[in-house]
């Protein structure tokens, strides 16, 4: 009987200890196929994402205008709202396309210059003799640029025919914070004058 009940004793540590091994291999199959699933639902969420927005797309096409200067400084406007100055220049050609009512060409580039205004003591803007802002200090550029073939990549209810937007902070490198889309949904409506809130701006300045 000793000898018996020994072995039992022996055995059952025996078995005891599979069955722990065995739990833990399923456990382990288990997480490997979690990890696999969740590896598969973020690659075919990434490729979807890259098929909707292709590489090359948005405000990387657009580049600083450096020769805006040499454009035409086609008007200014005053933005009680963000206590702003702004300037806006374009090419003649632009221009011209404007004063003839017709789509403004491909090259055609829209550059935004946003100063601050200078302020009085209260904080408001100070006027020049004609009641305008007197500019201040240099925010930062926005850019509209139409290229042939641009703008394919978006759906319907945000492309802005070929047009593509990009904002650049006062040293010239991109403001990678700007809202992009912002500029597309706030330009959407207008269509009709190929996107471009101073349309009627053009063409008063064309000669």
């Amino acid at each position: 009987m000793m000898t018996v009940a020994t072995t039992r004793r022996r055995a059952l540590p025996a078995a005891k200890s599979r069955e722990p091994s065995a739990a833990t291999t399923r456990g382990g199959d288990t997480m490997t196929i979690r990890i696999h699933v969740t590896a598969a639902s973020i690659a075919a969420a990434v490729a979807a994402f890259a098929a909707i927005v292709p590489a090359g797309a948005g405000g990387d096409k657009v580049a600083f205008p450096d020769n805006h200067a040499a454009g035409v400084l086609f008007t200014t406007v005053d933005r009680p709202d963000n206590k702003q100055f702004r300037e806006f220049y374009t090419s003649a050609e632009a221009l011209d396309a404007a004063k003839k009512g017709e789509p403004l060409p491909s090259g055609t580039v829209l550059t935004m210059i946003q100063y601050a205004a200078k302020l009085d003591a209260q904080g408001n803007p100070e006027k020049d003799a004609n009641g305008r802002f007197i500019k201040g200090n240099l925010i930062g550029y926005t850019v509209m640029e139409k290229r042939t073939g641009w703008g394919a990549e978006y759906p319907d209810n945000i492309r802005n025919g070929e047009w593509e937007y990009q904002a650049f902070k006062a040293d010239k490198s991109p403001n990678t914070a700007a809202n992009l889309t912002a500029c597309f949904n706030c330009h959407k409506p207008l269509d009709k004058q190929d996107f471009v809130f101073l349309y009627d701006k053009l063409k008063a300045a064309a000669k």
